[in-house]
């Protein structure tokens, strides 16, 4: 299937082909048609999957036929809320693309910088509104942005917006929407609390699911390194001293974590940044920045602040921690490896995230290759060992623990295509 077989107006065509897009992602294909028909969706739907525009192009299409019906001046017509700056500045670009030809204007607002240009462009005249929740309620308070006349309501990445607390934020917005809009939900999962606010937010909605768990586990080619917790900033300086990495963006379990591998990177003489909660706005864009443009090729990020970055041509992913919750895995890794592209995605698990690498190929499907023989599996083995007497240490070549994907122990040789990092237990 292509765009053209979607019902889309011309002027939007016109700017989906200029940005080389010719065939719908499955979430695309399933949803425009059903928000075309004004209908309200609930979507389950993970990061990287073509979400924004599965959205974004019927929003657009709407508001540009309605737009030619009526004079004045402009008014907030539809509102898309994401929980973080990096996300909203996505979804706000997206539009901006997709609908160059359509006349339609967006504004993107958020916190952490001044609100003196934020207000000017809301001022001039918007027809999207994209959104942190924090700084729309400040706007609302101030009286600067009215929700009275919003027709169509996007809710993006709601799971985060309850793991970031948001959850009293986005009631409060709801409360002063209009009753008569079209409302779309989008969440990576769907737990008892999201469902619960889905509830509050939607009618009778069509239902759309994309579980890009497999594909995504598919097409990006992965390994496990076992490696103790003192022995991870020393693999990763090897490995971005020795191995072919184009790109590479580099998973941090905290803020902190994040600031000391750039410093131990800087040591080393590698140049990265990091991109976390702490770092102000500025900071944050000019990392990416450098980072998109390739001035650096090595960029630290704690989950929520990757949220929202979409690079292209990103050649790795490295789990310098691995998440204890595994769909945040599938979100890692589905960085790389976009728009049919391969990609690589490399994961550090020490003695104490053993159990977050079973649950993550459990949810996966699959065994992870583990890479052996490598110089640091053994760097503070002992005293790691003896901090976690419940927890033997099993790191060594020949533990039974670290099977490779056909079941065979690491003693035994598995005769199979070896990638071009190392070889395989």
């Amino acid at each position: 299937m292509t765009f053209n077989e979607l019902d889309i107006i011309e002027p939007i065509l016109k700017a989906l082909k200029a940005e080389g897009y010719t065939h719908p992602t499955p979430i695309q294909q399933q949803s425009i048609p059903i928000l075309l028909k004004g209908k309200d969706l609930l979507a389950c739907a993970q990061t990287g999957t073509g979400k924004t525009a599965a959205f974004a192009i019927p929003i657009l299409q709407h508001l540009h036929r309605s737009s030619q019906k009526t004079e004045g001046p402009r008014k907030i017509k539809a509102l898309v809320v994401t929980p973080t700056r990096e996300l909203a500045i996505q979804i706000a670009d997206s539009f901006t693309a997709y609908g160059k030809f359509t006349g339609i204007r967006n504004a993107v607002i958020f916190g952490g910088v001044k609100q003196g240009s934020q207000v000017e462009a809301l001022r001039r005249g918007v027809d999207v509104l994209i959104a942190t929740p924090g700084r729309l309620l400040d706007l609302m308070n101030q009286g600067i942005i009215s929700l009275k006349d919003i027709e169509y309501f996007v809710l993006d990445e709601a799971d985060r917006m309850l793991d970031m607390g948001f959850i009293h934020d986005i009631k409060k917005i709801i409360a002063k929407l209009p009753t008569e809009r079209q409302s779309l939900f989008f969440s990576a999962t769907m737990p008892p609390d999201i469902i619960a606010l889905s509830r509050k937010i939607l009618g009778h909605p069509a239902r759309v699911t994309v579980k890009p768990e497999q594909t995504t586990a598919e097409k990006v080619e992965q390994a496990v390194y076992f490696v103790p917790k003192k022995g991870k900033s020393k693999l990763l300086v090897h490995l971005l001293q020795t191995e072919d990495i184009n790109s590479v963006l580099v998973f941090s379990r905290t803020k902190h974590g994040a600031n000391r591998i750039v410093k131990q990177l800087g040591k080393a003489g590698i140049d990265s940044n990091a991109i976390h909660g702490n770092k102000s706005q500025t900071a944050r864009q000019k990392a990416l920045g450098a980072f998109k443009s390739g001035h650096t090729n090595v960029l630290v990020a704690t989950d929520i602040a990757a949220r929202g970055i979409d690079v292209d041509d990103l050649s790795h992913v490295i789990n310098y921690d691995l998440p204890n919750v595994p769909e945040t895995y599938v979100h890692r890794i589905g960085r790389t490896g976009r728009a049919g592209a391969s990609g690589i995605a490399l994961s550090f698990c020490d003695v104490e995230e053993r159990a977050y690498l079973r649950d993550i190929q459990k949810t996966i499907n699959q065994k992870i290759p583990v890479i052996a023989d490598h110089p640091f599996e053994n760097v503070g083995a002992d005293e790691e060992a003896s901090v976690n007497t419940a927890k033997p240490h099993r790191s060594s070549p020949k533990s039974p623990a670290a099977q490779n994907s056909s079941g065979t122990s690491n003693g035994q040789k598995k005769k199979s295509r070896k990638p071009y990092w190392k070889k395989r237990r």
